[in-house]
């Protein structure tokens, strides 16, 4: 399918869920992207996929009630995450222990409540899998909101969200509260996740909150940079995945996971200094320079040649 065919059915009206599931997962992504930076400079991908998880039985009591699976989910996720950063509290236990421990529970308890429901196999799948048919409007401005809202959070505590994921340690030496700015991380990342279950699936979410702020942390080293890469990251995979799913009918979370795992792959190895790539082909022309006669190495004396010239490849 051309691009002006794309064009031309997302302007169809007997089409209105494609340009809604457009907007949801372009909107998402670029949330995910954001906040996402977090996630990758902490180290805590572990907390992404217990979320994403947590979610499920909020999900689960939503359709069966006939409620809003984004309200749902996010009051299931809150909860999880409060929990987690209370136990956490105790030293005893590692907070990834914590996370293991709620992430099982919370799944299975999910499980439990969908299967009460008619058309179980069908309601798991939508929910596992994501599916762009059927979203309802209101969901879409709730989506909306809910991102604006995130972004909003973000910018205002960007400074302390940088400073505890950076070193926890100095920021409570600041006066920082460690445990409130970690509860709020904690529903930032859940919000996240709930706003891109519909269209990515509760399996593949972790993809889009990690996978777009992984690629940006490979292409800059500068935050502020990675900031603005990862949701650019995020958003144009979701709208090349969401083309590419409606030309070959292939599904749409796993298309969009796929694309932008193909940007991380390709930052990965062509990246400007931290390519794996990019490196090898810098690396014989540095050590060729360093062995040029009339070099600064000839300056040093026998016994720094080899640190001296070993400091000068690394900061080439």
């Amino acid at each position: 399918m051309s691009i002006t065919d794309f064009l031309t059915d997302l302007l169809n009206p007997d089409l209105a869920f494609l340009p809604k599931a457009l907007a949801i997962a372009v909107m998402s992504s670029v949330v995910c992207g954001v906040v996402g930076c977090y996630v990758v400079l902490r180290g805590m991908a572990f907390i992404g996929d217990a979320v994403a998880h947590a979610v499920f039985p909020g999900l689960a009591v939503a359709f069966v009630l006939q409620g809003s699976l984004v309200l749902g989910g996010a009051v299931a996720g809150i909860a999880t995450a409060l929990l987690i950063a209370i136990f956490a509290q105790n030293r005893r236990l590692k907070e990834d222990s914590l996370i293991g421990v709620f992430l099982v529970a919370a799944f299975a308890l999910g499980i439990v409540i969908i299967s009460q429901a008619p058309g179980y196999a069908g309601s798991l799948q939508q929910f596992l899998f994501g599916s762009i048919t059927g979203i309802p409007d209101r969901d879409l401005y709730l989506v909306g909101g809910t991102g604006l809202v995130i972004l909003g959070l973000v910018f205002a505590l960007h400074k302390e969200f940088v400073a505890v994921c950076l070193d926890r340690e100095m920021a409570r030496s600041m006066g920082m509260s460690v445990f409130w700015l970690d509860i709020v991380l904690y529903v930032l990342v859940t919000l996240a996740v709930v706003i891109s279950l519909q269209t990515i699936g509760n399996i593949l979410v972790l993809a889009l909150l990690i996978t777009p702020a992984a690629a940006a942390r490979l292409l800059t080293d500068r935050l502020g940079v990675m900031m603005l890469l990862a949701p650019v990251i995020g958003g144009t995979s979701a709208l090349v995945g969401l083309y590419l799913s409606w030309s070959y009918d292939t599904p749409v979370g796993g298309t969009i996971v796929l694309v932008a795992t193909a940007v991380f792959l390709a930052a990965w190895l062509f990246a400007p200094r931290h390519g794996l790539l990019t490196r090898r082909w810098r690396r014989p022309a540095a050590v060729e320079d360093s062995d040029t006669p009339g070099s600064d190495d000839r300056a040093d004396p026998p016994h720094q040649t080899v640190a001296v010239r070993t400091r000068r490849l690394r900061r080439r």
